[in-house]
């Protein structure tokens, strides 16, 4: 799945967790700061990308730096989607 893609479903899965529109999203969007994600929500933006892009993510295995911005989130996203299509 190309990145533009990879975006788009975490843009729509941040809506859904977040019960609001985010507006645009650049790459350097901070998810904690400017869309004011908690711990709970980013465990609910996870299940929601696995039920999304059928994604499996290891939350043992997730580095905070992930969710520092959209664009590092949507970067780690993508590469996981290109090892799973390995």
């Amino acid at each position: 799945m190309e990145q533009q893609k990879v975006a788009e479903h975490i843009r729509i899965s941040l809506e859904a967790v977040l019960n609001r529109e985010v507006g645009e999203l650049t790459p350097d969007t901070r998810l904690f700061e400017d869309l004011a994600l908690d711990s709970t929500s980013v465990l609910e933006l996870l299940m929601s990308l696995e039920d999304t892009i059928g994604l499996e993510i290891d939350p043992e295995e997730l580095d905070a730096d992930v969710f520092r911005s959209f664009g590092s989130l949507s970067d780690y996203v993508t590469a996981q989607m290109q090892k799973t299509a390995a």
